[in-house]
């Protein structure tokens, strides 16, 4: 058997990477073990396997390692069902539009949540500032520093001029990393301008309700010539959140964490009980009051459900 690594998935077949640098069309025979987890898709993009060739030079999977993490999405058909996006993530790149279109904050916590319980690092790109009017720039200043103030490093970058992402290079080399955001906000503009010789499709943005068009159906994974892979995936209108235990929902927001010790009671759900430290720090302006709304939401909601 021949290992590699998985590019794509369209469904039925995978584009897999070969330690030779070639890349074959492999299916899947039969069933594939995976501990513990149920999804509409048994392999994803990032994944290491093992694969056989056979006679017409398509290969079949016939094994797949252990992930390092993987980060999964609700399956847009099957609301119980999970579709994971990427496998074995060194770090989750999340561009931020607040301007055409608008990245919602709910939308940005419920992903960083979801980036800590599969403990992938996050940094947020603040992509379009090329766009934004004068009065707009404090806003997005305002939103970086609560974010860089909770340990997310935070960006503001344009990828249609190629402005402020040389970092990028710098820190893909070596690693597989994935992007996400909505539709719209410049994920495949950004990977063009990371590496001129990928020429991935972009779409222009609907004007009836600045909304992206879909480019990417199947998550994809691109070797950079500069070193390094990054996955694209779909844009996500929607983000649920899956399989949280709410008792330690808290533990997976990084500045409740940091005052688990400091509540009255050691079991404290920062929600009706005395003496909170959470609630507290709330109301005197060290936690902010949007993410404290999103952990109450997390807390009372039906995890069937899906934000925007």
């Amino acid at each position: 058997m021949e290992k590699g690594v998985v590019l794509k998935s369209t469904g039925k077949w995978y584009n897999v990477e070969l330690q030779d640098g070639s890349i074959i069309e492999c299916r899947i025979r039969g069933k594939i073990r995976l501990e513990g987890i149920k999804s509409t898709n048994p392999v994803a993009a990032g994944d290491f396997v093992y694969i056989t060739k056979e006679e017409d030079e398509t290969g079949v999977i016939k094994k797949i390692e252990p992930r390092k993490n993987y980060i999964v999405r609700k399956s847009v058909n099957l609301s119980k069902q999970k579709h994971i996006l990427a496998a074995n993530v060194d770090r989750a790149y999340l561009m931020v539009t607040l301007i055409a279109p608008e990245t919602y904050m709910a939308f940005i916590d419920r992903f960083l949540v979801a980036a800590e319980s599969f403990r992938i690092p996050v940094t947020l790109l603040f992509n379009k500032i090329d766009l934004y009017f004068e009065d707009h720039l404090p806003i997005v200043e305002n939103v970086m520093e609560l974010y860089e103030r909770i340990g997310y490093p935070c960006h503001k970058i344009s990828a249609k001029k190629g402005t402020n992402i040389e970092f990028l290079r710098e820190e893909i080399n070596g690693n597989q990393v994935m992007i996400a955001g909505h539709s719209g906000t410049g994920k495949s503009t950004l990977l063009n301008a990371l590496d001129e010789t990928l020429d991935i499709k972009t779409a222009q943005l609907s004007m009836s309700h600045l909304q992206g068009q879909h480019t990417t159906t199947f998550a994809e994974m691109h070797k950079l010539k500069s070193g390094g892979y990054i996955i694209d995936t779909p844009g996500i209108k929607a983000f649920g959140v899956v399989e949280l235990d709410k008792k330690v929902m808290s533990h997976y927001f990084p500045e409740m964490r940091a005052l688990l010790n400091a509540c009255k009671f050691h079991n404290c759900q920062h929600m009706n009980e005395p003496n909170c430290a959470v609630k507290e720090a709330v109301e005197k302006g060290e936690i902010a009051e949007t993410r404290y709304k999103t952990y109450m939401d997390l807390m009372t909601e039906d995890q069937n459900e899906t934000y925007r």
